[in-house]
């Protein structure tokens, strides 16, 4: 059975936390969230940071420091001991696994969305911000705003092309950007909606293909590898869509969801959409993704009104806790 996060420990000691993200062979499912929907007395939420679900408990439990606003949790390809966080105040890393942590941002950096991490050099690390792009070039340990050529600064998604590293895909209030050269500059992607970009995902079965998630105007596919972008899932045309995942074993399934909408499933690459909302304990939803360890599995978080998962493309749904959430990320992270 299920525990809400309020029955987990306020917090961990360092051994407890090193055992969760050491305990394991594989990668494990993380949600980054606070828990807001019982705030009687106060304003600020009294349980927040990242948990990762434990299959053995059927539980989640938390990972790293209490802080507020943490909005998502990174891990170095090269080495899992490197982890990021981003949250309100700062960027917070960790170089041993989750026992200890450090912000290595300064006082003028805040509100940070995303991290990416260089798989093939982890001294470049990206993280982007209502603010714009900081960027650094010693493994986090200074940064600096890297802007140049960005018509919008504020930046909700992040991801370095495993192919070419120098690539990074930049989602913002204008649409898609393009970095080549390490986000040193940027130059705008025009097929893509000139709007504010709320999620983006790719494909690892097929790395040619992106999904973008938009505010007003739904779903965005790209199938030559981000040069052009379509708009897809004609229910969604005029929805904020804050959820989007491609299945990383079969790139023809994938998923888009957002607020009132609940989930909608493509099973023939983005052709056409099921509505697959039935069942949700909530239509909003503010994050989801795939399980890799689960073949077929899709997890998705609903405002306040818990985490479901599903192994059947959303014909039915199954129970995943957090009740009371309002999860800000849910994805993936490798651990050792």
């Amino acid at each position: 059975m299920k525990h809400s996060v309020f029955t987990l420990a306020t917090g961990l000691a360092a051994i407890a936390i090193a055992s969760q993200l050491h305990g394991s062979d594989h990668s494990k499912i993380f949600a980054a969230l606070a828990m807001t929907k019982a705030q009687e007395s106060s304003p600020i939420p009294t349980d927040s940071g990242v948990f990762l679900y434990d299959e053995a408990s059927d539980d989640w439990h938390r990972t790293g420091p209490v802080i507020q606003a943490i909005n998502s949790i990174t891990t170095d390809p090269s080495n899992p001991e490197r982890l990021f966080l981003a949250c309100g105040n700062g960027i917070v890393r960790s170089l041993d696994g989750g026992e200890t942590w450090k912000m290595t941002s300064g006082w003028r950096e805040s509100d940070f969305t995303k991290i990416a991490i260089d798989p093939k050099n982890g001294d470049n690390v990206y993280a982007a911000s209502v603010w714009g792009i900081s960027v650094s070039r010693d493994g986090g340990e200074t940064w600096n705003p890297s802007n140049k050529g960005l018509a919008e600064k504020y930046s909700r998604t992040i991801i370095i092309d495993e192919r070419k590293p120098k690539r990074v895909m930049l989602g913002t209030a204008d649409g898609v950007y393009q970095s080549n050269d390490g986000a040193n500059t940027w130059r705008p992607i025009r097929t893509s909606p000139k709007l504010t970009i709320l999620r983006i995902a790719r494909s690892q079965a097929n790395l040619d293909l992106w999904i973008a998630g938009t505010e007003g105007q739904g779903v965005y596919l790209s199938r030559n590898d981000g040069k052009s972008w379509t708009q897809t899932a004609s229910d969604l045309a005029d929805k904020n869509i804050y959820a989007v995942a491609v299945d990383p074993f079969d790139a023809s399934r994938m998923a888009a969801a957002g607020w009132g909408t609940g989930v909608w499933i493509s099973s023939d690459g983005g052709k056409t959409w099921l509505d697959r909302g039935d069942g949700l304990p909530s239509q909003n939803v503010t994050s989801m993704t795939f399980d890799p360890n689960h073949k077929g599995r899709l997890w998705v978080s609903t405002f306040e009104e818990g985490t479901v998962y599903s192994d059947r493309l959303g014909e039915d749904w199954q129970d995943g806790g957090l009740m009371g959430a309002y999860v800000y990320d849910l994805g993936v992270i490798s651990v050792p």
